[in-house]
């Protein structure tokens, strides 16, 4: 069974950090490119971040310079740090693994998903 799961999410005031993890089960973590994608109630989901299975990262430009993704492929887990958080960056943040390379727009029909882990921005 395939398994994603997101944790470290929750409640942090502007100008804070966190640090998402997942940790994937079920499937050759290694090969496949993995993203962080988030979504806003009634918007589309937004990949904010990615990484190849070589190690090479996008970013979108909104969290350019405040997010860090990582993969330990040892421990079949993937990462996003992200600091300097804003309001703007309140939202579900699901982990996505796709394979070969990721679909765009970002879409839950393909590939493997979280559940997602809700992030809140606020004082």
């Amino acid at each position: 069974e395939v398994q994603l799961v997101e944790s470290g999410g929750g409640l942090v005031q502007p100008g804070g950090s966190l640090r998402l993890s997942c940790t994937a089960s079920g499937f050759t973590f290694s090969t496949h490119y993995l993203s962080w994608v988030r979504q806003v109630p009634g918007k589309e989901l937004e990949r904010i971040t990615g990484i190849t299975r070589l190690g090479n990262t996008m970013y979108l430009d909104s969290v350019k310079g405040r997010a860090t993704i990582s993969r330990d492929n040892a421990k079949n887990t993937l990462y996003l740090q992200m600091n300097t958080l804003k309001p703007e960056d309140t939202a579900v943040y699901y982990c996505a693994a796709e394979d070969p390379l990721p679909r765009w727009p970002p879409t839950k029909d393909f590939g493997y998903w979280g559940q997602g882990t809700q992030v809140t921005v606020s004082s």
